[in-house]
Order: C-alpha cells, then structure tokens, then sequence
C-alpha cells in the first residue's frame, strides 16, 4: 500500500505481486495523459497572458484594458496550477511504478 505521506491518503492499494501487464500499461497511458494535460494548461495559460498582453498594448477602451491587466496575471497562475498538478501526479504514478519493482525512465 503506498500512502501520501502529506496528508496520509491512500494512493493505490495492492499485493506487490499482484500488478499485471495491464496495470503496468495503464500506468504509463496515464503518465502520457498526464504530459497531454501539461500540455494544455500551458497552451492555455499562454493564450490568455498573449490575449491580455494584446489588449493592453492596441486597445484605446479602458475596459478593454483592464480586462487585459485580468488575463496576465490569470494566465500565470494556470500555469502554475498546471505545473503543480503535473508534478503531484508524476510523483504519485512514479511511487506505484516503484512499488511494483517496475523501471521508472
């Protein structure tokens, strides 16, 4: 059993034995699906900090701008969230890889 030593949650549960070929491959889908999400959240949050970068610079309205000085600093912090979250789940998925004696690139 592996367990979150932050807050003590179980992360995944089983034999060490126990894990097949099919477990061990879902693992790595997830590991891909994880990258695709990064992926995401940063074409996400560079849209909106190039989209607000856009709005501040070519815009005469006022409310225009302001709308723009919103989506920098929110485009920023998807991006950290993204970050965040990426890392968190390596770690998880690189314990239960670990844990089943498997080899971790």
């Amino acid at each position: 059993m592996i367990h979150n030593k932050r807050n003590a949650n179980v992360i995944y549960a089983f034999k060490k034995d126990s894990l097949i070929l099919r477990d061990l491959l879902a693992t790595d889908r997830t590991f891909l699906a994880n990258e695709r999400t990064l992926l995401a959240y940063i074409r996400t949050a560079l849209s909106l900090i190039v989209a607000g970068s856009s709005f501040i610079k070519f815009s005469n309205d006022l409310l225009i701008e302001i709308i723009g000085y919103v989506f920098v600093p929110l485009g920023v912090v998807i991006g950290f969230i993204g970050l965040y979250r990426f890392i968190k789940t390596s770690k998880d998925l690189k314990k239960i890889k670990k844990a089943a004696n498997y080899k971790i690139h």
